[in-house]
């Protein structure tokens, strides 16, 4: 047990890091808007995310290289070399500064749901607060520290929102047929594309690249990496799985919920105020550890991309992810709602997966690069089947933006 604790980490960063505050504001609205039937959108999203990270982690451990590093020294033609750094470049940082307000403004509704409520001063001090904490940890640039600290963030949410969903007592043949039977009700595109861009997130697969990096080397640990990533996306997967069930359940029964907040309330009378306990540390803890993980994510896609110092204590990397950090602080402690831009930024990470996942394609495809541990037949069919199945959702997302369907 002790040794199987020691081997796990990255994984759970990386499902940290999608169970955020945008991920549980999709599945709230995809239970309340369209019940049990997209469910089965979750699940095809955290087997994509399973065997994408997989081919990521596997660059990261037989390279010793992050994602965005290979990329930058696989592309030799120039022109599209600089229009390629520029495209994620852009997506990461920007995506994630938008991201990160809505981390922390998720970090404090939870506080909120919990009954801590914020003074009067004309800017809101818990988004320093949590802004703050989140600094700490980082600043330390202890690998171990926050790996450590976030799988027990991470458990804390699987418990929270696991109980929610039991005392919602959901119908287990819905859930069965939502899960399996795929179906697109009227207007649940974007919501579609929205669970999908929040779970198989672009950043993760360069985060996990380089956090593999950081603890393993050598192929050797490539089991290991495996277990540790499988374990974990299926743990962040059924989070997301649960807080889908708790609001389809509670909308079932006539409960008007628009947010988890709503969905506190409407427990309440099963739990009484625990229930705002429950949900408002779910929250919390969902906000704390995507509030950690998004600025670490666009450190290490900056300074691989733009080939500057990577250590965890550079002035470098701690340059890129203080500012995605400030950026986030301003903006939610001002009372800015960041609703929109996380929506846009979901869409977008929607419409940029199927690059990014062409990218991962064709760099473990790389005999140059990976040698003996290329995809074989079998993983490549797989890996085709995601990417032209989030290119269609993607094709339909625009028509749907457009008024066209």
């Amino acid at each position: 047990m002790f040794k199987w604790i020691s081997n796990i980490g990255p994984g759970t960063l990386i499902a940290a890091a999608f169970i955020g505050p945008g991920t549980v504001t999709v599945c709230v609205a995809a239970g309340v808007n369209h019940g049990f039937d997209l469910l089965w959108a979750m699940v095809f999203s955290i087997l994509a995310t399973m065997v994408l990270q997989e081919m990521s982690a596997r660059i990261g451990l037989v390279t010793n290289k992050g994602l965005s590093e290979i990329i930058r020294t696989e592309i030799k033609q120039p022109i599209l070399k600089v229009l390629s750094i520029l495209l994620i470049l852009s997506a990461i940082v920007i995506g994630n500064a938008a991201y990160e307000a809505g981390n922390l403004s998720g970090a404090v509704m939870g506080l909120d749901a919990i009954g801590i409520n914020k003074p009067e001063l004309g800017f809101n001090p818990f988004s320093l607060v949590v802004g703050a904490l989140a600094f700490i940890i980082l600043y330390i640039g202890n690998y171990k520290l926050i790996e450590r600290l976030l799988i027990g963030i991470v458990i804390l949410m699987s418990i929270s929102f696991l109980l929610a969903a039991i005392l919602t007592k959901p119908s287990l043949s819905e859930i069965m047929s939502g899960m399996f039977i795929p179906t697109m009700p009227r207007k649940s595109t974007l919501t579609i594309m929205g669970i999908v861009g929040t779970t198989v997130v672009p950043y993760n697969l360069f985060l996990h690249a380089s956090l593999v990096k950081e603890k393993w080397t050598g192929s050797t640990y490539l089991g290991v990496v495996r277990k540790d990533l499988i374990i974990s996306i299926f743990l962040g997967g059924f989070i997301s799985l649960m807080i889908i069930i708790a609001a389809a359940s509670l909308h079932g029964k006539g409960l008007s919920i628009t947010n988890a907040l709503g969905m506190a309330q409407s427990l309440e009378p099963l739990l009484g105020k625990s229930a705002r306990y429950m949900i408002g540390i779910g929250l919390f803890a969902a906000g704390l550890t995507s509030a950690i993980t998004a600025p670490l994510a666009a450190a290490y896609v900056c300074t691989e991309l733009l080939d500057w110092d990577r250590g965890l204590k550079s002035r470098a990397f701690r340059g890129v992810w203080i500012f995605i950090l400030l950026i986030g602080v301003l903006f939610s402690s001002i009372g800015w709602s960041p609703i929109v831009i996380i929506r846009y930024a979901q869409f977008t990470n929607g419409m940029l997966l199927p690059i990014i996942a062409g990218f991962l394609l064709w760099i473990v495809n790389k005999r140059s690069v990976l040698k003996n541990h290329r995809n074989n037949t079998y993983q490549n069919i797989i890996g085709l089947f995601i990417l032209v199945v989030t290119i269609a959702l993607g094709v339909k997302s625009i028509w749907a933006v457009l008024g066209m369907i």
